[in-house]
């Protein structure tokens, strides 16, 4: 014949409350491993139509590189207007190269991070060499004395 609630021990109360709280720590690992999965598998589909759809602009990009050399070629020699959008091109890199040199020099480094490891190093020694106790005071023994 099952307790009343009244008549359950302390200790098999605790023990299915304890019960249950890990049940329910365990549902909700298993919600998040669910949740993760999902939207891993969300985030890998998204990345591959971006991949794609990078891959396709490159193509348009060296189609209409053809298209402006080609449109050029209609005023001048062949080679010109083929050598005019290589230039252009190897200046747009080189431009980026710049601006990203640029950026890179701009770094910090972890400034606030390195100051606060400093700043505990700094306890942690301070702590290690506390001022020794001055003669005019006498030590507190165990007892109080």
């Amino acid at each position: 014949m099952p307790q009343t609630p009244e008549e359950e021990s302390l200790g098999s109360l605790v023990a299915q409350a304890s019960s249950h709280i890990s049940d329910l720590v365990r549902s909700e690992i298993e919600l998040a491993k669910a949740e993760f999965r999902f939207d891993a598998k969300r985030v890998g589909t998204a990345g591959g139509l971006f991949a794609a759809a990078a891959f396709m602009a490159h193509l348009c990009l060296i189609l209409a590189s053809f298209a402006i050399a080609y449109a050029l070629a209609q005023w001048m020699p062949n080679w010109l207007a083929f050598l005019i959008v290589t230039v252009f091109y190897l200046v747009v890199a080189g431009l980026l190269v710049f601006i990203g040199v640029r950026r890179l020099k701009g770094l910090a480094g972890m400034k606030r991070t390195a100051r606060s490891i400093k700043g505990l190093k700094e306890i942690a020694t301070s702590e290690a060499h506390l001022p020794a106790p001055r003669p005019d005071r006498e030590p507190v023994t165990r007892d109080g004395a």
